[in-house]
């Protein structure tokens, strides 16, 4: 089971990093492979079951003011065979299973409505927003890769939905986590260097990221980033935590980098536009509305908190 991890997050914030707080769900992967278990689990009479859609689920409010993911006993679930995946078990032993399907169920007291991670991630629970990001992400997977990478051949699901078999060659395909580096770059003057994307709404400033090419260090990574996109060169780069980010596939790696030069040329390519903010600059432009934070479930909302000192203003749920 898991335990809580404490990073350089916690010196800035008194609540978890989205999608990252202890689920309670032992992912069990051992019972995978075990067919006679799996049945026995999936007509287990506590078991709970969800559709996942397009990157998407449906969640309810409760009486007392909660939001829940819509689950179902196993009995009363769409059917499906080949896309059922086996997510693990929590400490009282209810099994939890994800149902891939073309669309989600209806609900006869039309109070569930769907919504995806961006929005879902801020309201549901640890344990249900870490069932969530793990059904999202072998989704996409499996929808992503139905054929061989070496011989083209079609592939059939394995392992509860955790592998992908090729019946013609027997090559074994797994998950895909792409690894990528997201960053808070300070200068000399305890500056922050935020940047806005291509197709961001005007005013959107964020960190700056990108994904780890092959054959580089994380490190060498937030480097190469930074320079490519910024012109800014960096030196000295401290880790800060990680965040599952299905959207579709990424593993995001945060940072803390220190700039050894100021001037900025974007690429105009991935980053229209780059500016270093003291925090009283950044707080200004908040309160004016010229700058718009990123949205509060993403590390780079967090790591921009460990540099400014404070939450950053609400943005909503989803972007």
């Amino acid at each position: 089971m898991e335990a809580p991890v404490t990073t350089w997050t916690d010196r800035c914030a008194d609540h978890p990093l989205p999608l990252t707080a202890p689920s309670g769900i032992d992912r069990a992967a051992h019972l995978r492979l075990d067919e006679a278990s799996l049945a026995a689990a999936w007509s287990h009479p506590s078991t709970r079951v969800f559709v996942v859609c397009g990157g998407q689920v449906l969640i309810d409010e409760t009486p007392d003011g909660r939001t829940e993911l819509v689950t179902t006993p196993s009995f009363e679930a769409p059917l499906t065979e080949a896309h059922r995946y086996f997510l693990g078990t929590d400490e009282d032993g209810v099994s939890y299973f994800a149902l891939q399907k073309d669309s989600l169920p209806g609900r006869m007291d039309q109070s569930a409505r769907p919504a995806g991670l961006r929005e879902a991630g801020h309201l549901l629970g640890p344990r249900d927003a870490g069932l969530m990001v793990h059904a999202v992400a072998l989704e996409n997977w499996q929808r992503m890769h139905r054929f061989c990478s070496r011989c083209g051949e079609r592939t059939v699901i394995a392992a509860a939905g955790h592998i992908r078999r090729c019946p013609a060659c027997g090559a074994e395909h797994y998950p895909r986590t792409d690894p990528a580096v997201i960053m808070l770059v300070t200068d000399d003057d305890d500056r922050a260097l935020l940047g806005r994307q291509m197709h961001w709404p005007e005013g959107r400033f964020s960190t700056l990221a990108g994904f780890v090419e092959p054959g580089e260090s994380i490190e060498q990574s937030v480097r190469r980033e930074v320079r490519e996109e910024s012109g800014i060169t960096v030196g000295e780069v401290e880790y800060v935590a990680s965040q599952p980010w299905p959207f579709p596939s990424s593993l995001m790696l945060g940072f803390i980098a220190r700039a050894t030069s100021t001037g900025i040329v974007v690429d105009g390519d991935e980053i229209s536009e780059a500016r270093w903010f003291s925090r009283d600059e950044l707080s200004a432009a908040f309160d004016s509305g010229e700058v718009l934070p990123p949205y509060g479930i993403s590390i780079a909302a967090r790591l921009i908190e460990l540099w400014y000192g404070k939450p950053l203003p609400k943005q909503g749920p989803a972007g």
